[in-house]
């Protein structure tokens, strides 16, 4: 329903009130072409009262004394005046909504005593009068009261709206004060552990083929996985220490991603597909660590391989697939590690799917869809 509709249903009715006022008051007059147009632009008037309440005022004002004058339909005349004051003081035009009210009372006054007949006029125009000025008071002070209340709302919303954004600036604080503990206690306990393997398995291997032995294969094993691990624990504290890189990561930057695979001697293609519509932050950068964790992947286990990376965006949808045709098994069912959890989870997260399985002829893919048409 448009705001003004019931403004505009307002007007009509008020003006049939008065057409029907009018024909059945016994001290009206002739209903004539003028006075229809009069009522006619009272209700026009009223119908955009709410975006112009003063000239809309101006305007019911002048019609309904103007009728008044030339029908006399009664105190009828006064009731679209006053929801025009009421607007009118409701949207903060007080003093032109006071004077509408003073303008039209003593009008209404002036062709009452103009027409009075002999007798004991008087004390009827005062009872009316009197009458009329408490609507015009009770008009405007709930004018009034309606905009206090209403500036009330807003301050009450505008209160909400702070104190809920102070909680996320304190909930963003402790989260980084957290990540930054974390990242301590990893670095003065993890780190060091897994640095102490790492001396100890390299001086193992060194003094093994320094007296003509070759290193044992699980002595090789455990060289190579503390290495990768302390690499591993190195990437994980630089994210924690930035809690800001999350809001740089984004699909744009999926070329600097395939450009640092590269460096690691695994050629990687980009292929991006479709205009790219107004995507969620959010879906934005889960695409990008789907990315990043596949490229890592493939990188660490799929040998001497090269890689596709495609960027599809639908007007409903967007799908990113990483491709390898490395040394994986086309056979035998996926077991799920750290980085493949973390992507379902991010991906699901979002209300998306994702489907990573060996491919037939070798190699690896992986292929996440997120809804772009509903809520994240």
């Amino acid at each position: 329903m448009r705001p003004d509709l019931p403004y505009a249903l307002g007007g009509v009715t008020l003006g049939l009130a008065l057409l029907g006022n009018a024909a059945l008051a016994p001290d009206a007059g002739p209903v004539g072409a003028i006075d229809v147009a009069l009522i006619l632009a009272m209700a026009a008037a009223l119908a955009v009262c709410r975006r112009h309440p003063a000239p809309a005022l101006l305007v019911v004002t002048t019609a309904m004394l103007a009728l008044h004058v030339r029908v006399h339909p009664g105190v009828a005349a006064a009731f679209p005046v006053l929801a025009a004051v009421y607007v009118a003081a409701w949207r903060g035009h007080r003093l032109a909504a006071a004077a509408a009210g003073v303008v039209f009372l003593a009008g209404f006054l002036a062709r009452d005593i103009s027409v009075a007949p002999a007798g004991r006029p008087g004390q009827q125009i005062l009872e009316r009068t009197s009458l009329l000025l408490g609507w015009f008071v009770a008009a405007n002070v709930a004018g009034l009261v309606a905009r206090q209340h209403r500036a009330y709302l807003e301050q009450v919303e505008q209160r909400a709206a702070e104190a809920e954004r102070t909680r996320e600036e304190m909930a963003l604080r402790r989260a980084g004060e957290e990540r930054l503990r974390i990242a301590r206690d990893l670095h003065d306990s993890l780190t060091h552990s897994i640095s102490v393997i790492k001396v100890q398995a390299g001086i193992a291997v060194h003094l093994g083929r320094k007296q003509g032995e070759e290193p044992s294969a699980a002595l090789l094993a455990i060289q190579e996985a503390s290495s990768a691990a302390m690499r591993e624990l190195r990437s994980t504290l630089a994210v924690l220490r930035s809690p800001a890189e999350e809001d740089r990561v984004s699909l744009a930057r999926v070329d600097e991603l395939a450009e640092r695979t590269r460096a690691a001697g695994v050629p990687v293609d980009v292929i991006v597909t479709g205009e790219p519509p107004d995507v969620p932050v959010e879906v934005d950068q889960a695409g990008y660590r789907v990315v990043q964790e596949a490229l890592t992947n493939v990188t660490r286990h799929a040998g001497s391989a090269t890689a596709e990376v495609h960027v599809e965006y639908a007007p409903t949808r967007l799908t990113v697939a990483v491709t390898d045709d490395g040394r994986a098994p086309a056979a035998g069912p996926v077991t799920p590690g750290v980085g493949l959890s973390g992507m379902r989870e991010r991906v699901t997260g979002l209300g998306g799917t994702l489907h990573a399985a060996h491919r037939d002829g070798g190699g690896f893919a992986v292929r996440a869809t997120f809804p772009l048409d509903g809520p994240a």
